[in-house]
C-alpha cells in the first residue's frame, strides 16, 4: 500500500471556527488529563496506562458534572488523541523521541479524525456537528482517505492534512545520477554528481526578517499581559515567523525536488544537529538552515520515486580525506576552506572535496549491500571502508571499517 498526505487550506465559517475551537479545547484537555493520569499511575505502580485503559476513563468523565462538556466532542477525535499519546509514550521508551509534553492553548492547535471524512464538491466534510468546511484543494485527492488532521496556526490560518492510501508498491530504479551532498552554513549544500560540483548558497531566512521580528517582539512585550491588544498583536508576530517558515520550506522543497528528479540515490552525512546547536555562537544559524527537514524531504521524495537516501556515519572524515589518494589529514579547523594534499599535491576546496568523499562512501555502502547502482561520474574507492548506517531506505547495511574517524 502507498500512503500520501496532501495539505489543503480550510476556510471555516465563524460558527465552524467556534465549534473547532471547542474541539481543539476538548482534545487538548483530554491529552493533558490522560498524560497526567499516566504519570501518576506510573509513579505508583511502575507501569503505564494502555490505550484501552485510557479510553475506558472517557465514559465516566462525560457523565461527571465538571467534565460533561466532553460529551459534546466527536468521540473519535478523543480516541485519536489517546492513540497519539500512547504512540508518543512508545516512541519515548524506544528512544525515538523525548517525553510527551503537556499542551498549551497558545501556539498551534490540532485534532485528528480517523475516519468518516469526505470530499464534497471540492470541500471537506467533517463528521459530527461541524459539517462541510470550505477548502482550497490544489491537487486531486487520490485513493481512500485514512485520516485527516485539522490544524490552526498561531497566525489564525486553518489547514487540513489528508492522508490517503492507494494500492501498489513504490517502484525500484537503478538508473540516474548519484549525488553526494555536504551540508554547511556558508553554502547550504555543496553537491556533486561525480562530474561537477555545484554550490547552493545559504538563504539565511531568519536573518532577513530579524530586524522586523525584533521590532515587533519589542512592541508585543510592551503590551499588558492578558489584554485584547496583546492577544491580537501575538498574531502579528506569528505571521512574521510563518513567513520565515514558509520561505524556508519553499527553498528546501525546490532544492530537494531538483536533486531527486534525476537521481537513483542521494548521499548525505548523518549530522548530529542536536549536539551542534549546543554551540551558542552557531545555534541560531544552524537551526535556521533546516538540515533535518531537508533530509526528511529527500527521504520521502526518493522513497516515492523508488530511489534511495543513504546517510553515512557522522564521524566519517569527509573533509580531512584526500579524494584523490585517500590520504587523511590530522587537524583541520573550520576556518581552513581549502588545502593541498601533502601526499599527492592535489589542491582541494574543503566543501567540494567533502562532497566527493561522501558520494564515494555512499556508493561503497550501496555496493556492499548488493544494490544494483551505476556509479556514473567517478571511481568507487576500495570495498573496505568505515562502518556506516543506511537509513530512510528499505534495507540497512553494516560494513567493516578501515578508515579511522577524525
Amino acid at each position: 500500500m502507498l500512503h500520501k498526505a496532501v495539505q489543503v487550506r480550510l476556510y471555516p465559517s465563524e460558527q465552524q471556527q467556534i465549534l473547532l475551537a471547542q474541539t481543539f479545547g476538548c482534545s487538548r484537555w483530554w491529552w493533558n488529563y490522560a498524560l497526567n493520569k499516566s504519570i501518576e499511575v506510573y509513579k505508583e505502580t511502575g507501569k503505564g496506562l494502555s490505550q484501552v485503559a485510557l479510553n475506558a476513563l472517557l465514559p465516566k468523565l462525560k457523565k461527571e458534572k465538571d467534565t460533561e462538556w466532553l460529551a459534546e466532542c466527536y468521540s473519535q477525535v478523543l480516541q485519536a488523541t489517546t492513540l497519539n499519546l500512547t504512540t508518543a509514550y512508545k516512541n519515548f521508551f524506544a528512544g525515538r523521541a523525548r517525553f510527551p509534553r503537556f499542551k498549551s492553548k497558545n501556539g498551534k492547535q490540532s485534532i485528528q479524525y480517523p475516519q468518516n471524512v469526505k470530499i464534497v464538491n471540492g470541500n471537506v466534510k467533517l463528521p459530527g456537528n461541524i459539517g462541510v468546511v470550505k477548502a482550497k484543494i490544489h491537487r486531486p485527492i487520490e485513493g481512500a482517505i485514512k485520516t485527516v488532521t485539522i490544524s490552526k496556526t498561531p497566525s489564525g490560518k486553518y489547514f487540513g492534512s489528508i492522508l490517503t492510501e492507494t494500492e501498489g508498491e513504490n517502484p525500484i530504479i537503478s538508473e540516474g545520477k548519484i549525488y553526494g551532498i555536504d551540508l554547511g552554513l556558508k553554502h547550504f549544500a555543496v553537491v556533486t554528481d561525480g562530474e561537477k560540483v555545484s554550490k547552493y548558497d545559504n538563504p539565511k531566512h531568519l536573518a532577513k526578517h530579524e530586524r522586523n521580528l525584533k521590532r515587533k517582539q519589542q512592541k508585543l512585550a510592551r503590551k499588558v499581559k492578558g489584554s485584547n491588544s496583546r492577544f491580537k498583536y501575538r498574531k502579528v508576530v506569528a505571521k512574521v515567523y510563518e513567513r520565515v517558515s514558509n520561505s524556508r520550506q519553499d527553498f528546501l522543497h525546490k532544492l530537494s525536488y531538483k536533486l531527486v528528479s534525476d537521481s537513483q540515490a542521494v548521499i548525505v552525512e548523518n549530522l548530529h544537529v542536536k549536539g551542534m546547536v549546543r554551540n551558542h555562537n552557531l545555534a541560531k544559524a544552524i537551526s535556521d538552515c533546516g538540515w533535518g527537514t531537508f533530509t526528511n524531504f529527500l527521504a520521502y521524495k526518493l522513497e516515492r520515486k523508488g530511489a534511495k537516501l543513504v546517510e553515512i556515519d557522522r564521524w566519517f572524515p569527509s573533509s580531512k580525506l584526500c579524494s584523490n589518494c585517500f590520504y587523511k589529514m590530522g587537524e583541520m579547523p573550520l576556518d581552513v576552506r581549502d588545502w593541498t594534499c601533502p601526499h599527492c599535491g592535489t589542491h582541494h576546496d574543503r566543501d567540494g572535496n567533502a562532497a566527493i568523499n561522501i558520494r564515494a562512501e555512499g556508493i561503497r555502502m550501496l555496493k556492499a549491500e548488493g544494490s544494483a547502482v551505476s556509479a556514473v561520474g567517478g571511481e568507487v574507492r576500495p570495498k573496505l571502508g568505515r562502518k556506516s548506517n543506511l537509513r530512510h531506505s528499505p534495507m540497512s547495511t553494516e560494513a567493516p571499517s578501515a578508515y579511522a574517524a577524525g
